[in-house]
């Protein structure tokens, strides 16, 4: 199992040490390579502007951040294409396809980015052009494998010439029309050929070589090899996905309704999400996909082990269809648990309509699985991830559950993502997010920011007042917007106004959303009166940011309506990301 990433930097001690693994795995490719041009890389990826192109450094790594492969990627802006300079995997690796992993997101890139093409140089594949006879196989073989996405040699040029002559295994240029169709007119190759040579050999290739490489490029348009190795199949065959609208990730649980809690007037019912995905999935906005699996040190990471222990072992140890509910409190003496697991339910839960039964420790599970593969999947690159989960979250604080809460699926996905970046948590719940407050207090790399009825009379009723500002390093990086009973869209949108400015001013990489749909007109634990064009306006507003964006579903439990409101908050999200897509992939 591995991920492929997009490195932006080295400010952070993860992307630091992925680049150090990055040039190892250059040096044992190229062992020729000198330190100072390995350390060139981090140079690179800051100061585009002294190298004359943008640098994408994408990683393929495992969940333990072990760098398996990786590509380094040159984009130059001003001439409209990417030159891909390094693809490699570490040598002890079987690939796994990993390379071909890796060569498809350096294709997606360049795609994204509207590039003429995709341009990169492969030692030749014919004894006239390189005299070590070993090397043939391999260069035949990489050949081979670029065939498979009708990349080709440029032919009837001198580019395949030594600078010197005693070079030998002069490199061919293979060239990547991506979904493009035909090549491209001999002027525009010229100034390619002359950026690839200027910038990234320097001084190696004298004038008048360049000079007699440019002369030789007559053809127009340039000329491509045919196919020696694969078929060749109708331009574009295999390049539909890379033609098809952005796609929002959407991961849920197929198995939720494990949880299902029948007792009268408990609205947090599987019909929640089946109400939901009957209206997105006809929409033709999303890409369904299954969750992976984690470890629970990521949940470990955000909530106390004494709770996680006893929540897995009384809901294993409950009988099917038999639910625990609290009905003792310890404020007396909160220091010494009761020894007795019924009892001791209110020692880790806030309220009374919270049950503890044999699935809801294997639902919750599979929720928080739900939203850390969504965030995997911002940090691969993608845009728009949905985790459409049951139990909900935002109420399960660092030692409690309650609220329909036991594990903060949106909490954890943040502090995931953090060691990546400063992530932005907004919560839009009708209730307070009391659960990020909670977990985040102390932090200024996750702002937590929560618009939610006043807890005068609002669940959770202890939390979500506009003075709980944060502590100690997390001062000022928590905000609450406590409203009113009755709240329209228009006043709502000047609350999330304000919210999306402190965001901005955060600067963050990532943002998680607390997604509630109980702020609709008609919802059982709400109060407010947005309706379907509101929410719609509310996805146009968080669309704006152009973030990467990790949606995790909390409440909304008026299932006459959810579908059709949550559908109207994506269409808002999805248009904005759709008419940006360009500039959010740069």
């Amino acid at each position: 199992m591995f991920r492929i990433r997009r490195i932006h930097d080295d400010s952070r001690p993860v992307d630091q040490n992925a680049i150090e693994q990055v040039k190892a795995i250059m040096k044992s490719h190229f062992s020729t390579l000198s330190q100072e041009k390995l350390d060139e890389i981090s140079m690179q990826l800051k100061d585009p502007l002294k190298y004359r192109f943008r640098t994408i450094l994408c990683v393929a790594e495992n969940r333990t951040d072990t760098v398996l492969g990786f590509a380094l990627v040159m984009y130059a802006p001003d001439l409209n294409f990417c030159y891909l300079d390094y693809i490699a995997t570490t040598k002890n690796t079987i690939s796994g396809g990993i390379g071909g992993a890796l060569y498809q997101k350096v294709r997606e890139e360049a795609v994204n980015l509207e590039c003429i093409g995709l341009f990169y140089e492969c030692l030749p594949d014919e004894p006239r052009l390189c005299r070590e006879s070993s090397l043939l196989p391999q260069n035949r073989a990489r050949l081979r494998f670029y065939e498979n996405y009708q990349a080709y040699p440029l032919i009837n040029t001198l580019y395949e010439t030594p600078v010197k002559e005693t070079d030998d295994c002069p490199p061919f240029l293979v060239c990547d029309f991506l979904v493009r169709e035909g090549t491209m007119d001999n002027l525009t190759a010229k100034k390619i050929i002359r950026a690839i040579l200027e910038r990234k050999y320097g001084t190696y290739c004298p004038e008048e070589y360049i000079v007699k490489i440019l002369d030789s490029v007559r053809d127009n348009p340039v000329k491509l090899r045919e196919p020696r190795y694969i078929k060749k199949r109708k331009h574009g065959s295999s390049d539909q996905s890379y033609k098809s609208k952005i796609k929002i990730q959407l991961i849920y649980n197929d198995k939720h309704s494990i949880h299902h809690v029948r007792e009268r007037g408990y609205v947090e019912a599987p019909v929640r999400i089946r109400s939901i995905l009957n209206e997105l999935l006809p929409s033709g906005m999303f890409e369904l996909k299954p969750p992976h699996s984690y470890s629970e040190n990521h949940i470990l990471e955000i909530h106390d082990r004494g709770y996680i222990t006893y929540f897995k072992r009384i809901c294993k140890n409950l009988p099917e269809g038999k639910s625990i509910y609290p009905y003792v409190f310890p404020i007396r003496n909160s220091i010494r648990p009761p020894k007795d697991d019924s009892v001791r339910a209110g020692y880790y839960c806030i309220d009374t309509f919270t049950p503890l039964n044999k699935n809801a420790y294997l639902a919750s599970r599979k929720a928080v699985d739900c939203a850390l593969t969504c965030a995997d999947l911002l940090l691969e690159g993608k845009n728009l991830a949905y985790a459409l989960i049951r139990p909900p979250g935002h109420h399960a604080e660092k030692k409690s559950f309650g609220g329909f809460c036991y594990f903060n699926s949106a909490a954890i996905a943040a502090n995931y993502l953090s060691r990546y970046g400063k992530v932005a948590l907004l919560d839009i719940d009708y209730h307070h997010g009391n659960g990020q407050q909670d977990i985040f207090y102390q932090r200024d790399d996750v702002l937590t920011i929560s618009i939610h009825g006043h807890p005068s009379f609002a669940y959770p009723y202890f939390s979500g007042f506009a003075d709980e500002n944060g502590e100690s390093a997390g001062y000022g990086f928590n905000v609450n917007y406590p409203l009113q009973e009755r709240v329209s869209g228009p006043v709502y949108r000047s609350y999330l106004h304000k919210a999306l400015g402190k965001i901005k001013n955060f600067k963050p990489a990532y943002m998680v959303l607390a997604f509630g749909l109980d702020v609709a007109k008609g919802d059982p634990t709400g109060t407010w009166q947005l309706n379907s064009g509101d929410l719609e306006e509310n996805g146009k507003m968080l669309g704006e940011l152009r973030l990467p964006l990790l949606v995790v579903q909390e409440g909304g439990y008026r299932t006459r309506s959810l579908g059709i409101n949550a559908l109207s908050f994506f269409k808002g999200l999805y248009e904005q990301y759709e008419n940006d897509k360009n500039e959010t992939s740069h």
